[in-house]
């Protein structure tokens, strides 16, 4: 067909998401590309009825991908040309990212065309276009990345934070993340109400530096007006116990132990394989113990908790891993959905104003 013709076609009309929970996915910020973003999809689709989408990156890319998965009725393309790489410095992308899928993703937040962003994208340039467009909550010093990480409570997860959006932290800024990460708890995991516990070298009070100590006093004061038990300290070895819902550190304590956590469940995944595969007892062992080898591959495969929740801004930002599958980015974009359906955004907010209110009115 010529480009004549093409151009004489009649437009066709974008298909109508109203009374569907909008979700604004990335779509090019994927390590594995943009196929397996729109594969994602098309598995929430699959499993929601209730659920649309915006998809921001090359229209010429992504139509035929779209039209392949039958996603035509519930997705709009945003046509971005360029891509926000994983070596891309924030700062780059602060002064000439406005083509990107990333920035035009955030956007659609911001005009409230949807109501949650899903990016697979570089994390610091995500969060750095995530607090210039988004801004952050009045009385927020520091956003915070929140993940869920599974634990032996009654939802099987606990919510921590921060695992990587800043790696200092004060005394103020965690007791925000206290607030905030109980208020993920009370709407993600609708636990009503959160036990919340600081992460530190040891339980004693006489243990860790003076600014957890001071956070340990400020926390403990806020918990009878927040609505969550605060559980003093906790160590390393109580965030998969269950003793709390909430885990409160710094960026970089907890990046470092998310990572361990997730190379620690790829390290055990491997060993139960290769031991399984050892003899034929072992073989014969492994097929006799399907179900349950099944039931803990799927409790220990991180593609499942897939999704870090942007915490502290004027909307809400889901970060996906950027080696995710079609599994992985599902994931995300449930945690999404069931974010956005909770309006989550508005309760955090509110939430962290009430607070912020009460302390000013302290003695």
């Amino acid at each position: 067909m010529t480009k004549q013709a093409q151009d004489d076609l009649p437009a066709v009309s974008p298909p109508d998401l109203s009374g569907k929970v909008v979700i604004s996915i990335d779509a090019m910020g994927s390590d594995r590309g943009p196929a397996t973003v729109v594969a994602g999809c098309a598995i929430s689709a699959k499993k929601n009825p209730d659920i649309g989408f915006i998809l921001h990156g090359r229209k010429s890319v992504l139509e035929p991908l779209v039209a392949k998965r039958h996603l035509q009725e519930r997705c709009i393309i945003h046509d971005a040309p360029d891509v926000v790489t994983m070596d891309t410095k924030p700062s780059a992308i602060m002064r000439r990212g406005q083509g990107t899928s990333m920035w035009s993703a955030i956007d659609s937040v911001r005009n409230n065309e949807a109501t949650v962003a899903v990016s697979c994208g570089n994390t610091g340039a995500l969060m750095a276009l995530s607090m210039v467009r988004l801004r952050k909550l009045p009385g927020v010093n520091r956003p915070a990345i929140a993940c869920l990480w599974p634990s032996r409570s009654s939802t099987g997860y606990a919510v921590m934070l921060d695992v990587g959006a800043d790696i200092r932290a004060d005394d103020r800024d965690l007791l925000q993340y206290a607030l905030m990460g109980a208020s993920y708890a009370r709407n993600g995991l609708k636990i009503e109400r959160p036990r919340v516990g600081l992460l530190n070298v040891g339980t004693e009070d006489h243990k860790g530096h003076p600014e957890l100590k001071s956070a340990h006093a400020l926390i403990a004061a806020a918990a009878p007006t927040s609505d969550y038990d605060f559980a003093g300290f906790v160590e390393g070895g109580d965030i998969p116990r269950g003793n709390v819902d909430v885990i409160v550190t710094d960026g970089f304590t907890g990046n470092v132990a998310l990572k361990t956590a997730e190379g620690t469940a790829s390290l055990i995944r491997e060993l139960l394989g290769q031991a399984f595969r050892h003899t034929i007892l072992s073989r014969i062992a492994a097929v006799l113990a399907y179900t349950s080898l099944r039931r803990l591959s799927k409790r220990t495969d991180p593609r499942r908790v897939n999704g870090g929740v942007f915490l502290g801004l004027n909307g809400t930002v889901v970060k996906s891993h950027g080696s995710a599958d079609a599994t992985g980015v599902s994931a995300a974009i449930k945690l999404a959905f069931q974010l956005a359906q909770a309006g989550f955004s508005d309760r955090l907010a509110a939430r962290v104003a009430s607070t912020l209110a009460a302390r000013q009115d302290m003695p």
